[in-house]
């Protein structure tokens, strides 16, 4: 069955790939970002994919403006099913030459766009105890790295609110849903848009998916949302997992490989316009992809496997049972 869904940080990279994704099943889209040409764009995308899109400019750091959008969601697409979350913004730069103002933008954006969304999302979905939030997260949400201060700390929080989030609507008894997934290096225009202060331009570090690998894993946790999170990418599972283990150990490798590992080879131009304070995709439509198409990988076994964790597990279950039984069969004889 279609949905009315909202997507924010549509307009370009992963949102972008999101509400296509969505159209491609016959949802209605709305799409919520700044630029807008890039609204343009996405609108005619889902579109021609079979979408109905209802584009809708908004600054998600102004918490009246997207309760405002999702009225304006409601009374022209229909009641809200779907809400998903991907809005960000980043520095690249050491902690200490970020002015405090970007730090807040970043969260403000990053982190506190997540809380408006959601906020909106649950006022309509809470009364009706239905519908499902989807909040778009990253491998940082767990492990910081250097030169992303704002962003990581931004993805720290949300996951903290979505932890807060799922076990209060637990004890509501409530029938609205929240999952979280988490993302690997994604090639998206991010790169080229984020403020930096680095001497050459910002890069994911490896290895990187294509952002349809992230809508695709965004589009299965809305139809599955029961799981607390999903994660994408075998990097995401192996950073996280090392993270847990021995995460002293991993601040120190990432102090000697985290600086260079998310610098290209080509310097970076002081005078190009980032989308700090103002949309790049103001005049132009930058799409899903950034410009690193010819490394970027458009699948990841790891998480179509994850998908199917349960039966995986049952399986595995049987398979030692079986063994066991065996063993002791032979025992026996």
């Amino acid at each position: 069955m279609s949905r009315v869904a909202v997507v924010t940080g549509a307009s370009a990279g992963v949102g972008r790939a999101v509400a296509e994704e969505l159209a491609r099943r016959g949802d209605s889209v709305a799409l919520l970002a700044r630029g807008p040409a890039g609204l343009d764009g996405a609108a005619e995308a889902v579109r021609s994919l079979g979408g109905t899109p209802l584009a809708v400019p908004t600054d998600v750091s102004d918490a009246a403006a997207v309760d405002r959008a999702a009225e304006q969601v409601e009374r022209e697409l229909g009641e809200i099913d779907l809400w998903v979350n991907v809005a960000s913004q980043s520095v690249f730069a050491w902690f200490w030459d970020v002015e405090p103002e970007e730090f807040a933008h970043v969260t403000a954006v990053t982190y506190l766009g997540y809380v408006y969304g959601t906020r909106a999302a649950l006022a309509r979905m809470r009364p009706r105890d239905r519908g499902t939030v989807v909040q778009v997260g990253s491998a940082l949400a767990y492990r910081g790295i250097p030169l992303q201060a704002a962003y990581c700390g931004g993805k720290h929080a949300i996951q903290g609110f979505h932890d807060s989030l799922r076990a209060e609507l637990f004890a509501d008894r409530s029938n609205v849903r929240v999952t979280m997934v988490q993302m690997p290096a994604l090639n998206t225009p991010q790169f080229d848009w984020v403020r930096s202060r680095l001497p050459r331009k910002a890069r994911p570090v490896a290895p990187i998916y294509q952002p349809e690998v992230a809508a695709r894993a965004v589009a299965w946790a809305a139809d599955h949302p029961r799981r607390r999170e999903y994660w994408v990418g075998a990097s995401t599972v192996g950073t996280l997992l090392a993270n847990a283990v021995v995460p002293g150990l991993l601040d120190r490798y990432l102090g000697r490989t985290g600086v260079a590992s998310q610098q290209s080879k080509q310097p970076e131009d002081p005078d190009r316009r980032d989308y700090l304070f103002r949309p790049v995709d103001d005049t132009a439509d930058h799409g899903a992809h950034g410009r690193f198409d010819s490394t970027a990988r458009s699948s990841s076994p790891q998480t179509a496997l994850s998908r199917h964790h349960g039966a995986l597990a049952a399986a595995g279950g049987v398979a030692v049972a079986a063994g066991l039984a065996a063993m002791r069969g032979r025992r026996l004889r």
